[in-house]
């Protein structure tokens, strides 16, 4: 499969423009940095502007979900060779400005995913035409048919702003931040639309569903969302828009920045540290 011809993404926001894809061999993320990471094969580098999240702001919480095997995949993603935000240095720091905006409140952002590789479009795709691949269901979309995962709008063709560096999937957790149980491979699955202590243990504070649940009740404003949970996706809304940033209606977690510095550009570097020149 063609990369940008046809790029599954999911939970990615609004579909911009589609464009090319920067060509490793006329951009800047062909030069390799000086000393690239032993632990790490990096076949295509960053360009120059992107940064590691925890550089600009090491008290935002990580959870980067498609390095690990909880998410609606069920394994780790392709591109994800460390559990790392790697972001446009703008989009970092506006993540910045929100996060000292939340510990004024008692919280801390934690992020589920930043940065994504084109790459990982293209894995989204491939277990999305296995219809026989229900591993997940139980968890990330109870109610729906994989089949209607595409029309229905959960996983959708075209770029994602998380190419661009400046899209970010994320939460709040109280401060302090409270310990969370690793997923174990295998365990039994609670539905992402189930009360909050009955769905997977995530340490974030009740938003209603699970992060990346497939459901209409992920929308922001869903009306069958009420209370605490609905207040808590208000706050973190007026935290995110106050930083500069556009949520995306169908995403509780979804923000984009708003105004991105270069819009409509994708990358497929992997994530991970010694992607960055």
């Amino acid at each position: 499969m063609i990369a940008l011809a046809w790029l599954v993404t999911a939970c990615s926001g609004p579909t911009p423009t589609l464009s090319p894809l920067p060509s490793p061999s006329t951009t800047a993320a062909s030069s390799p940095p000086a000393s690239p990471s032993p632990a790490v094969s990096i076949d295509v580098y960053a360009p120059p502007g992107f940064v590691d999240l925890s550089d600009v702001d090491p008290t935002i919480v990580n959870d980067i979900r498609y390095y690990s095997d909880h998410n609606f995949v069920g394994r780790r993603i392709d591109g994800y060779l460390e559990p790392r935000c790697l972001l446009a240095e703008p989009t970092a720091q506006a993540l910045h400005r929100a996060q000292t905006a939340a510990r004024e409140r008692g919280y801390s952002l934690k992020v589920y995913d930043c940065y994504r590789p084109a790459r990982a479009g293209e894995d989204f795709a491939r277990w999305a035409r296995d219809p026989d691949d229900q591993l997940t269901k139980g968890e990330f979309y109870p109610d729906e048919p994989k089949s209607r995962l595409f029309a229905d709008g959960y996983v959708g063709g075209g770029t994602t702003t998380h190419s661009s560096g400046t899209a970010v999937d994320l939460t709040l957790v109280p401060l302090p931040t409270p310990t969370q149980r690793p997923f174990v491979p295998g365990e039994p699955l609670q539905p992402c639309t189930a009360a909050v202590g009955q769905r997977f243990p995530d340490n974030t504070i009740d938003m209603g569903t699970g992060y990346d649940c497939f459901d209409a009740r992920s929308h922001t404003l869903d009306p069958r969302v009420t209370g605490a949970p609905r207040d808590n996706r208000l706050l973190l809304r007026q935290l995110m828009t106050d930083a500069g940033f556009v949520n995306y209606a169908n995403e509780w977690w979804h923000y984009d920045l708003a105004n991105p510095p270069r819009p409509a550009m994708y990358y497929d570097f992997p994530v991970a540290r010694a992607a960055l020149t």
